[in-house]
């Protein structure tokens, strides 16, 4: 099974589950509105671009067979290798399509390692 990943705060995930899921909030392309994903090994681009330093992450594991919309695998920013897709969810992220939680803290000066390809706890 693929896993895919999403990195939230402790907070933001705790809400979630309080409201069933998370909602889109990045606008796609065709004004449409999403949720990043990542793979575990591509995950700390991201993180190291939008969270450098914080010590609250946790990575939500998502079965995406569980996903009731659509993920489309498209391009990261300009600085992320060029042939890298990001999985993105046009659509909300239901509580019960993420399969374990797992915090993610940042290395000594701030940065964020890839996360280890494994089955969430």
């Amino acid at each position: 099974m693929t896993v895919l990943v999403h990195l939230c705060g402790r907070e933001e995930w705790s809400r979630a589950r309080d409201r069933g899921g998370i909602s889109p909030d990045a606008p796609g392309p065709d004004g449409s509105r999403f949720i990043h994903l990542s793979t575990p090994e591509q995950v700390h681009l991201p993180a190291n671009r939008l969270y450098r330093g914080r010590d609250d992450l946790v990575l939500l594991h998502i079965d995406p067979a569980l996903l009731d919309s659509p993920v489309r695998w498209e391009p990261g920013v300009p600085t992320d290798p060029q042939s890298m897709r990001f999985p993105h969810l046009y659509g909300p992220l239901p509580v019960r399509a993420v399969i374990g939680v797992t915090a993610y803290p940042p290395a000594a000066d701030g940065t964020f390692p890839p996360a280890a390809p494994q089955e969430p706890t």
